[in-house]
């Protein structure tokens, strides 16, 4: 048995090496494609199917004039806020105090200027006033030799009244002095009068008690000038029917 099963082993060995050898010389059609029986099955792998492209449609722009077709809204630009830097706030405190500089060296340069404005106006105004005081050339009157007889008038009057009161010292010597201004100095006192009516006009109550002493001065003025006509028209009565008297005695003596 043992001998049999060993005999068939080697006969069975040339006879398994002539076939593989039979086998690679022989040669073999392949096929490019596979057999028909399999292509009814379903392949492991889907085909990839390539998406056509869409026909595109142009949307017409709208007319500025044309209200058939809506505008599109153009997409907003959304800008996130951002803190200054601080180059920015420091530029920032630079500019607000150079302003508030600017400011205050404005306001000093407009009360300098205002200030110089005021004292040209007054300075203007004592000149002016000081000239319009002066009585013009064609009337005459000079100013030198009559403030010294003013001057003199109120001397008088203060030595006449030294040893007087306080009251009458203080007014007699006024009186004289403005006595001899209007007489001596006319159109001179009538521009000074003017002037002070001008500011006591300022004050309703001092204008008003002037207007009424003055309106007394003038009432008491008529008044004497009155009884001086009268008391002048009685002398001379007197005087002429004394004088018929004495002529009359003097005819009958002879």
């Amino acid at each position: 048995m043992a001998s049999r099963v060993l005999l068939r082993r080697r006969a069975a060995a040339p006879l398994m090496a002539t076939a593989l050898v039979g086998a690679s010389l022989i040669p073999s059609v392949a096929l490019a494609e596979a057999p028909a029986e399999n292509r009814s099955r379903k392949p492991i792998y889907d085909d990839y199917e390539v998406a056509t492209p869409l026909p595109t449609v142009s949307t017409p722009k709208p007319s500025p004039f044309s209200d058939t077709i809506p505008r599109t809204s153009e997409p907003e630009v959304i800008t996130r806020p951002h803190g200054p830097t601080p180059t920015d706030r420091l530029a920032e405190r630079i500019g607000k105090a150079r302003l508030f500089l600017y400011k205050q060296a404005t306001t000093a340069e407009d009360a300098v200027n205002a200030a110089m404005d005021r004292a040209f106006h007054l300075e203007k105004s004592f000149t002016s006033t000081v000239a319009s005081l002066a009585p013009p050339r064609e009337s005459g009157e000079r100013l030198m030799p009559g403030l010294v007889y003013v001057l003199v008038a109120g001397m008088a009057g203060s030595i006449v009244t030294r040893n007087r009161n306080v009251v009458f010292r203080a007014a007699l010597p006024l009186a004289l002095g403005v006595g001899a201004g209007w007489l001596v100095l006319p159109v001179t006192m009538t521009n000074v009068s003017g002037l002070l009516w001008t500011y006591e006009q300022r004050f309703p109550v001092v204008a008003q008690a002037h207007l009424q002493a003055r309106e007394s001065i003038q009432r008491t003025w008529h008044a004497a000038k009155v009884h001086s006509d009268l008391s002048k028209r009685y002398v001379d009565d007197k005087v002429m029917t004394a004088r018929d008297t004495v002529e009359d005695w003097v005819k009958k003596g002879k």
